[in-house]
């Protein structure tokens, strides 16, 4: 399993570590390879991994010499081939690979099964757009438009709109990285690519070499106990409080009807926009226990996001919690949403619907009730069950 974190980060580390546990659980062996770091919770058996690469630390030498690493890396060819020799694994999974990583070791492992004889495949779970735009998102962050001019191999767009972090620089860094690999022709040695949606499927298939390679499964959550509650009166939004996320459009909707009650859990540059609504509660960033209380209770939540969501989690955890989602039509988020079933869809961005689709739904507290119920029959797959298909994928 080949990923840059090793230690709880994000969504793909939650994912290879659910993976690599149930994995181990049917009797396979797993190793793990990625970035050295103090927080570091997996292994491999002789102890090869990446030095830690911190981007916004380290002394003036190392910065100049980022620009280099990111596009390739010497150091994850030497260190990964003393694990392939050792391991001899049947399968590499790459999952976040590109800047810390890089694609390098994709061709080590080409070298390694060319001179050992070994068939080990290569498969990669997509979790961002990384291989089709080199900010990740499909967005520009100036902008905060999405922006799919990088999709069919354009990658020199990525400079003319300064997308890395509004930086010419950082952007021609994330360009040629791009260009590098594509003129490489690097991802042609991946056997599978899985996408978690079909959304994120149809856009790593703008590329024909990947549309030869893509599958779509979405990712797993962990089954909850189904639980009968009584439901309180307000709306839960909970994530990030960011400008892709559709706050600044939520926030106005909010502002425009103060009959509603709003709570918000979470954290963001736009905070301080959340607290200065009267009808809207922010109780910060929630887990666990109390975050599941928070989404037990709310009559129904609203997603409003504004960027090419992939598979978010917390669409699926709302429901499988028994509370329903009004969720912005965009990405992989329709996906997700059985509409007049566990939830309804407005277009994205547009404050006016989602405005009426939230005052209809307040003043509609048994059609909420009906589709609470509904949420005890969400189809979403267990890790178990993605085990079955991705053993499928593994062996053939």
């Amino acid at each position: 399993m080949i990923n840059k974190f090793l230690y709880p980060n994000g969504g793909s580390e939650t994912y290879i570590f659910k993976l690599g546990e149930v994995l181990e659980q049917h009797g396979h062996e797993v190793q793990y390879f990625g970035m050295e770091h103090k927080g570091r919770c997996v292994s491999n058996r002789v102890n090869a991994y990446t030095s830690d690469m911190d981007f916004h630390g380290g002394n003036k030498f190392s910065k100049l010499a980022y620009p280099i690493k990111t596009i390739y890396s010497q150091e994850a060819r030497v260190q990964l081939r003393k694990v392939l020799d050792d391991f001899q694994p049947d399968v590499c999974h790459l999952n976040n690979f590109n800047y810390q990583l890089t694609p390098s070791m994709i061709l080590e492992i080409v070298k390694w099964r060319k001179e050992s004889g070994n068939k080990c495949k290569i498969i990669y779970t997509a979790h961002d757009y990384q291989l089709v735009c080199p900010n990740h998102m499909l967005n520009n962050p100036n902008t905060h438009k999405n922006c799919e001019k990088c999709l069919g191999g354009h990658f020199l767009n990525c400079i003319k709109g300064k997308c890395i972090h509004g930086s010419t620089a950082k952007s021609a860094v994330g360009m040629m990285e791009a260009e590098f690999w594509k003129i490489k022709g690097t991802y042609q040695y991946i056997d599978t690519m899985i996408c978690c949606s079909e959304f994120m499927k149809s856009k790593m298939d703008s590329n024909p070499l990947f549309a030869t390679k893509t599958v779509a499964m979405h990712n797993f959550i962990d089954k909850v106990e189904w639980k009968e509650v009584k439901k309180k009166d307000y709306v839960l939004y909970f994530g990030r409080f960011s400008e892709e996320k559709g706050i600044a459009t939520l926030i106005n909707v909010c502002k425009q009807l103060p009959n509603v009650q709003f709570i918000f859990a979470g954290t963001g540059p736009l905070e301080d926009m959340v607290d200065g609504v009267e009808n809207i509660k922010n109780v910060g960033f929630q887990k666990g226990e109390s975050l599941e209380k928070l989404i037990r209770e709310a009559r129904f939540s609203v997603y409003p996001s504004e960027w090419y969501e992939n598979c978010p989690f917390s669409v699926m955890e709302s429901q499988m919690y028994g509370t329903p989602v009004l969720g912005a039509k965009i990405g992989g988020i329709p996906e997700l949403i059985c509409v007049g079933k566990t939830g309804e869809l407005f277009e994205s961005a547009n404050e006016a619907e989602l405005q009426k689709k939230i005052q209809n739904l307040w003043n509609n507290k048994a059609l909420c009730e009906e589709y609470s119920r509904n949420c005890k029959n969400s189809p979403f797959e267990t890790i178990d069950e993605y085990y079955k298909k991705i053993k499928y994928i593994y062996e053939d």
